[in-house]
């Protein structure tokens, strides 16, 4: 068996990117068509202003979202970049993992939760 022994993981370098708590939701939410502050914050709410702001700065500086803002208004949109789209699969594995080991959703809405997010994530 081959033994892992290199100080450098690229997966433990990925969690350091996405593992804050609501990290990963907000990409969700970018990929299924939410753009703006309060869109975010609509089905959580345990997150803070604060906290909400901290991870959109982050997810921006690691290169995941972008930042627009709309004319000269004081909106602001935000949106996946290139690289914040190839976490679609990431997004698809997790969801996957769940609804395969998930007892209580019939047969028939597992399939649909399947294609909706086969769809919005463009998983082939």
């Amino acid at each position: 068996m081959a033994k892992f022994e290199s100080n450098y993981c690229p997966v433990n370098e990925t969690l350091k990117i996405i593992s804050g708590k609501w990290h990963l939701l907000i990409i969700r939410d970018l990929f299924f068509g939410k753009t703006r502050f309060k869109e975010f914050k609509e089905d959580k709410p345990a997150l803070s202003n604060k906290v909400l702001t901290e991870c959109l700065k982050d997810l921006e500086s690691n290169g995941l979202i972008s930042k627009t803002n709309i004319d000269d208004s004081k909106i602001t949109e935000y949106s996946l970049t290139e690289e914040g789209k190839r976490m679609n699969r990431i997004l698809y594995e997790l969801a996957m993992f769940t609804l395969e080991k998930d007892d209580t959703a019939t047969d028939d809405e597992s399939e649909e939760m399947t294609n909706i997010f086969k769809n919005t994530l463009n998983i082939d």
